[in-house]
C-alpha cells in the first residue's frame, strides 16, 4: 500500500476512534503464571505492602519456576483459558488491545500460526474497530519458542565477522518467527560491551562502533524484509554502568555518547529502517531513558528522522516510580513517557491505565496521544498487519526449524568459533586411540540467555561421539559442576584423562546460573572449581584442550600457560557439538575473530582497544607491558596467511573525497581457512584528542592453499569525521594512518593518506 493512502487510513481510523480505543492501541498484555499468581497474592494478601516489597515478591515467584519445561506448558494452558479475557477491553469488550506479550512462546509452531489466528478471527470479529493485534516474542539468536531453530548466541555471531553470513541466518528467524503469527521481535541487543563483567555481554555484538553497526544492519534488514518489525534495544548504554553492572545509572558525556554508544542505533534507523526501539532500563545522566524526551523525540526522531514506535523495557515505565523515583504516580509515569516519546508499555500497561484520565483532566493532551496512536498503526500497516493478519500452520510446521535451517546454524556455529591458543596439537588426528572428554559443559546443552527450545541440540560430546563413531575410545566424566566448590568428581576425571592420548575440557559458564540477565560478574575467572580440575588434570602429563562455552571475556591467567590449546566456542547453538567437532579434527579450519578484549585480570576493566591517548601510560605498576590476554579482532588459524603490497590511491584527497585502499593476502600454509581482513585508521593530529585506532573496514575471505586475493576498501567523508569542540561533524587536514592486520594488535601493513 502506498505510503499516501496509509496515512489517509490512519487518519480515517484516528477519527473514528474514542479515547479508549485509543488509548488500548499503544496497551500491552501478558499471561504468565507469576502474574496469576501475583495477582492474587499481592491484591488479595499483601495488597498494603510497599511497592519495592511487592517487586521483591514477584522476583521471588519468578525464579521459583526455573523448570522452563513445566513453566512453559502451565504457561499454554493459561493462555489457552484465560486469551479472550485480554485481547479486547472495555466493559462490553469491544477495544482491541495493541499488542500481546509472548502469547505463542510455549506453542509448537503449527500450535502457534493456530492459536494466532484464533486470536485474529476474534479480535476482528468482535471489536468495533477492525485493528490486528500484533503478537511479540524475542529472537535473539532464533525465535525464543518451541521448536525454532536456535543459532549461536548473538556475541558468537559477531565473531563470524561475516554480516552477509548473519543476514541469511536472520533471514531464517524472521521466515520462522512471521510463519507463527509473530510480528515483532525485541532484537537485537546493540548495546556496546565495553565491560565484559556485564552478565549480559553475550547479548550483544562486542564492544566496537563499526562491528555492531554492520550486525545490526543486517540483522534488521533481514527480520524486516519477511514482515517482522525489528526492535533494536536498549537504548541507550545499558550494559556498561560502574562495576561493569547492567542498567546501573550511566554519566557519560554527549561526546561519548555519540562516537561510541549512539553509531549502531543510528545505522538500525537511518540504513536499515528499523519499524520499533526499546528504550533502557538505566538513567542517563539523572533522566531515566524511558522519560527522556532528549533521547526519545530530539536524537531519534528529529535528528535521525524515526518514524516507528518505542516500547519500554519490560516494566520500566512502573520503574518511574518504584526504582528511579521521579514519579509519584502511575499515572506521573505515564505522563512523563509518553511524552518524552515513548508510545507502548510492555509487557502490561499497569501506568497507560492513567492516560484517559490524564486527557480528561487535561494533564496531558490529546495531540501527545493521537501522535503515540499514529505510530503504532503506521507500523501496522507498514508490515501488512491489517492486509493479511493469518498465517499458514502447514507452512509454519515445515520451516521451524527445517533441515536447511540447521544447516544453516551448523554453518554460522563453525565461523563463530574463536581459535585461542594452539602449540600445535590441533587439529586432532582422528586415529587417536582414546579421549577423555571433561567439564561441566560437555554433556548438557548450553544455549546462553533468550533462547529457545523443544529442538535436538548436540551437546560437545555427542558432536565427538558423531565425528568418530566407535573407531576411538571416548570416556567421558564431569569433574565438577558447574558452579560448584566440591572436588569429588575430580579423581574419576583424573582417572580417565591419565589413560587417554588427550584430553578435551568444555568449561565456561552458564545462563542463568553464572551469566545473563541480572547476572553480572565482578570476577572474571572459571567459576566454581573449574580452574583447580583444570590444572589436576594438565597435572596427569596428558595433553589438554580447554573448549570454554560461554558468553563473555575469560580471564586465564591461572591455568593458560599450562594446557596445549584454548578454544572460544561462545553458546554455539543447537548444532555447536557437531561444530566443535569438526574444529578439533580438521573438518573446519577455525576463523573467528573476537568482538571483545579479554583482560589478563579483571581488575584492569574496563578494557578496550579504541581508547584516546593516556595523559600518562597505558599500563600499570604491577603489570607492564601488553594488557591483552587476547585483543579486539584477534584470532588463530590451522594456517598462515601473508600480507602484502598495500596501495593507497590517491595519497592526497579534499576532505570530502574518496581513497581506496587495496592489498593482497595470500594462504601460505597447509589448510584452506578463513582470515578476517581489518582496516583500523588513526588520525595523527587534530583539535580534539582522537582514539589511537579505529575500525573502519572488514571482510572475511576464504583461500585454499596457494591462493591469493586482492582485498580493496573504500573511505569516504563519513569513515573521516569526528565530532569538533563545538559538536559538529568536521574532517580536517592532516595524515591518516592506514593500519591493515589481523587483529588491533597484530598490525602486518602500513601507510598513510594525507587530507588537504
Amino acid at each position: 500500500m502506498e505510503k499516501e493512502k496509509i496515512e489517509e487510513k490512519i487518519e480515517s481510523l484516528l477519527s473514528s476512534m474514542s479515547l479508549d480505543e485509543k488509548v488500548a492501541q499503544l496497551k500491552a498484555r501478558s499471561i504468565s503464571i507469576s502474574k496469576v499468581i501475583g495477582k492474587l497474592l499481592l491484591e488479595d494478601f499483601f495488597s498494603e505492602l510497599r511497592p519495592e516489597l511487592k517487586e521483591k515478591i514477584m522476583g521471588f515467584i519468578f525464579n521459583f519456576y526455573s523448570n522452563r519445561e513445566l513453566a512453559e506448558g502451565m504457561t499454554k494452558t493459561l493462555w489457552r483459558k484465560m486469551w479472550k479475557e485480554v485481547v479486547l477491553e472495555g466493559v462490553e469488550k469491544k477495544y482491541p488491545i495493541g499488542e500481546l506479550s509472548c502469547a505463542l512462546r510455549s506453542m509448537s509452531p503449527r500450535e502457534s500460526a493456530q492459536f494466532a489466528n484464533e486470536i485474529q478471527k476474534y479480535v476482528l470479529e468482535n471489536s468495533r474497530v477492525k485493528i490486528p493485534i500484533l503478537i511479540h516474542d524475542e529472537a535473539l539468536h532464533g525465535c525464543m519458542a518451541k521448536g525454532s531453530t536456535i543459532f549461536p548466541q548473538a556475541i558468537g555471531m559477531a565473531s563470524t565477522w561475516n554480516p552477509e553470513l548473519i543476514y541469511q541466518v536472520v533471514t531464517a528467524i524472521g521466515k520462522e518467527t512471521r510463519s507463527r503469527g509473530i510480528h515483532q521481535v525485541l532484537s537485537p541487543t546493540i548495546n556496546i560491551a565495553r565491560d565484559p563483567r556485564c552478565g549480559r555481554t553475550e547479548e550483544t555484538y562486542g564492544e566496537d562502533p563499526y562491528l555492531a553497526s554492520r550486525m545490526a544492519v543486517a540483522y534488521i534488514k533481514g527480520v524486516q524484509e519477511q514482515g517482522v518489525i525489528s526492535t533494536p534495544k536498549h537504548f541507550v548504554a545499558n550494559f556498561v554502568g560502574d562495576g561493569g553492572r547492567d542498567s546501573y545509572p550511566i554519566h557519560f558525556s554527549e561526546r561519548l555518547l555519540r562516537e561510541i554508544y549512539f553509531p549502531a542505533f543510528r545505522a538500525s534507523i537511518e540504513e536499515a529502517g528499523a519499524l520499533s526501539l526499546m528504550a533502557a532500563y538505566n538513567s542517563l545522566d539523572g533522566i531515566p531513558c524511558s522519560s527522556n524526551k532528549w533521547l526519545l523525540t530530539r536524537i531519534l526522531r528529529k535528528e535521525w528522522g524515526f518514524k516507528g514506535y518505542v516500547v519500554s523495557d519490560y516494566f520500566s515505565v512502573l520503574h518511574l516510580m518504584t526504582k528511579h523515583k521521579v514519579a509519584e504516580s502511575k499515572a506521573e509515569a505515564a505522563k512523563l513517557s509518553l511524552e518524552a516519546g515513548l508510545d507502548m508499555e510492555l509487557p502490561d500497561s499497569d501506568c497507560f491505565e492513567e492516560i484517559p484520565g490524564l486527557i480528561r483532566e487535561s494533564k496531558l493532551s490529546q495531540d501527545t496521544l493521537d501522535e503515540a496512536v499514529r505510530r503504532v498503526l503506521r507500523v501496522k500497516f507498514w508490515i501488512g498487519l491489517f492486509d493479511n493478519p493469518f498465517v499458514d500452520p502447514d507452512y509454519a510446521e515445515r520451516i521451524n526449524d527445517c533441515s536447511e535451517h540447521r544447516e544453516l546454524a551448523l554453518r554460522v556455529a563453525r565461523e563463530s568459533i574463536v581459535l585461542l591458543k594452539n602449540e600445535g596439537i590441533l587439529p586432532l588426528n582422528k586415529d587417536i586411540r582414546s579421549i577423555a572428554v571433561i567439564g561441566p559443559n560437555a554433556a548438557v546443552p548450553r544455549l546462553g540467555g533468550y533462547s529457545g527450545y523443544g529442538v535436538k541440540v548436540v551437546t560437545p560430546l555427542e558432536g565427538i561421539k558423531n565425528k568418530l563413531g566407535d573407531k576411538v575410545k571416548v570416556y567421558f566424566a564431569e569433574g565438577c559442576g558447574l558452579n560448584d566448590t566440591s572436588k569429588s568428581g575430580f579423581d574419576e576425571a583424573i582417572k580417565i584423562a591419565q589413560k587417554s592420548d588427550v584430553a578435551i575440557l568444555f568449561m565456561g559458564n552458564s545462563v542463568p546460573e553464572t551469566e545473563g540477565e541480572q547476572r553480572d560478574r565482578h570476577n572474571l575467572n572459571l567459576p566454581g572449581v573449574q580452574e583447580d580440575l583444570i590444572k589436576e588434570i594438565c597435572n596427569t602429563n596428558t595433553p589438554v584442550i580447554v573448549v570454554l562455552i560461554n558468553g563473555s571475556a575469560i580471564t586465564m591467567m591461572n591455568w593458560i600457560d599450562k594446557v596445549q590449546a584454548v578454544i572460544e566456542a561462545w553458546y554455539p547453538g543447537e548444532e555447536g557439538g557437531n561444530a566443535i567437532a569438526d574444529v578439533l579434527f580438521g573438518d573446519y579450519n577455525p576463523g573467528g575473530k573476537l568482538p571483545i578484549s579479554f583482560p589478563k585480570y579483571s581488575s584492569q576493566l574496563p578494557l578496550y582497544y579504541n581508547h584516546k591517548p593516556s595523559g600518562r601510560v597505558d599500563d600499570y605498576v604491577d603489570l607492564r607491558g601488553n594488557q591483552y590476554l587476547f585483543p579486539f579482532g584477534y584470532g588463530l588459524s590451522y594456517t598462515d596467511f601473508k600480507y602484502s603490497n598495500l596501495r593507497i590511491t590517491p595519497e592526497e584527497i579534499p576532505r570530502d573525497g574518496e581513497v581506496v585502499i587495496t592489498f593482497d593476502i595470500e594462504n601460505i600454509g597447509k589448510y584452506k581457512g578463513d582470515e578476517v581482513v581489518q582496516l583500523y585508521l588513526h588520525d595523527e593530529f587534530a583539535s580534539v584528542a582522537r582514539p589511537i585506532k579505529e575500525l573502519k573496514r572488514f571482510e572475511r575471505v576464504t583461500l585454499d592453499v596457494g591462493e591469493r586475493k586482492t582485498v580493496s576498501f573504500k573511505l569516504n567523508r563519513r569513515d573521516l569525521e569526528f565530532l569538533s569542540m563545538d559538536m559538529e561533524l568536521v574532517v580536517e587536514p592532516g595524515r591518516f594512518e592506514v593500519l591493515i592486520g589481523s587483529s588491533s594488535e597484530d598490525i602486518r601493513l602500513k601507510g598513510f593518506f594525507i587530507v588537504k
